[in-house]
């Protein structure tokens, strides 16, 4: 069992970069496909107080019904917004990933490095071909 667990959506880009750069480290992570198994009130809480930023800053805007729940609006409190990511998980920002490093939303893909236990094993490039890590396993 890994000790690394992804919040992953498979149609996005960012998040296949993060898998694809976990398992450059030589690791398997426990992927949870969170549009299919949303964390639970509880469980999203943790991940929030783990990664330290505010829960707006989980919000994801783009494909999600953001604008149509009006939360843009400061009139939402935390407990509103964490409510309602919980019933359309679409609005969690992804990935998200958890090492016994931290915890964080790892956009950019390359934000995961930080937190990673083990090096890269080799080169690595986005699928966008944009260098990563080079030959050696270290950041670009």
């Amino acid at each position: 069992m890994s000790d690394i667990t992804i919040y992953h959506n498979p149609d996005c880009g960012t998040s296949r970069n993060v898998l694809a750069l976990i398992r450059n480290s030589g690791e398997e992570p426990t992927i949870i496909e969170y549009l299919k198994t949303p964390p639970d009130r509880q469980t999203l809480v943790g991940l929030i107080t783990a990664m330290g930023m505010p829960v707006r800053a989980l919000l994801r805007e783009k494909g999600t019904p953001y604008a149509e729940l009006g939360l843009e609006a400061p009139t939402w409190s935390d407990d509103q917004l964490i409510d309602l990511m919980g019933r359309y998980p679409i609005l969690i920002n992804r990935p998200i990933v958890v090492t016994p490093l931290g915890a964080r939303l790892c956009r950019p893909s390359e934000t995961v490095l930080d937190i990673l236990p083990q090096p890269q094993r080799s080169a690595f490039s986005k699928e966008d071909g944009q260098a990563v890590v080079d030959a050696e396993g270290r950041r670009v």
